[in-house]
């Protein structure tokens, strides 16, 4: 449990600190694009190291696990999500730079401005869910956690960067899912969702559904 324990630690001190704080002072050194090679061989790296450790673990139980349609459904809407966060426009994705100085709402944003994030949030509470022992915990526990604070530190990484336009945009979209169109500051427009997306989510859960029965 102590290997696992210092894979989670790995994985959150990575993505909390050097996708974090320190990102300034890494890219600086490195450069953007060897920044980026970096963070993305040590995130491989601490998955890889992840499955590794969590396989050997010992099972101790915490819960006893969810019925099978509590996980299914959070898992679909989480590919629901990751499809419609496929392609540009979100200021919030890894190319937010090469937008204008407009930051349209639009598709899925006008549910979150996060909905990739909140596809590996949903995938790792799911997990959760049916995974009530302490290496689920430490291992979904991670995943969650990266996930929930990315979501922050995008957001605050945007606004430096983006400035009066981003908080225009911030003020009408919301991180939890609905909460801007709650609120009145958003409106729901399902129109702008394409079809196409709902079927790419739909597909990639049936997939991810076979292939988990050779895991």
């Amino acid at each position: 449990m102590l290997s696992l324990a210092l894979a989670a630690l790995f994985w959150v001190v990575l993505h909390l600190g050097v996708a974090g704080p320190l990102r300034p002072a890494v890219a600086g050194r490195l450069g953007e694009m060897g920044y980026s090679g970096l963070f993305s061989v040590l995130s491989a790296a601490g998955l890889v190291w992840l499955a590794l450790v969590y396989r050997g673990a010992p099972y101790e139980p915490l819960w006893a696990p969810a019925p099978f349609w509590v996980p299914a459904v959070l898992v679909f809407l989480g590919f629901v999500l990751l499809a419609c966060s496929l392609g540009p426009g979100n200021p919030t994705q890894v190319a937010a730079e090469r937008l204008g100085p407009e930051l349209p709402v639009v598709g899925i944003t006008r549910i979150t401005r996060h909905p990739m994030l909140w596809a590996f949030a949903l995938w790792a509470l799911a997990h959760l869910t049916v995974n009530g022992h302490w290496a689920g915990v430490l291992l979904f526990g991670a995943i969650l956690v990266t996930a929930l604070n990315g979501m922050v530190s995008i957001d605050r990484k945007r606004a430096a960067r983006l400035g009066p336009a981003w908080d225009e945009f911030a003020r009408r979209t919301s991180r939890l899912p609905f909460a801007a169109i709650l609120s009145g500051r958003g409106e729901l427009k399902l129109g702008e969702l394409a079809v196409w997306r709902l079927g790419l989510g739909i597909a990639l859960y049936a997939a991810a559904l076979w292939l988990h029965g050779f895991l």
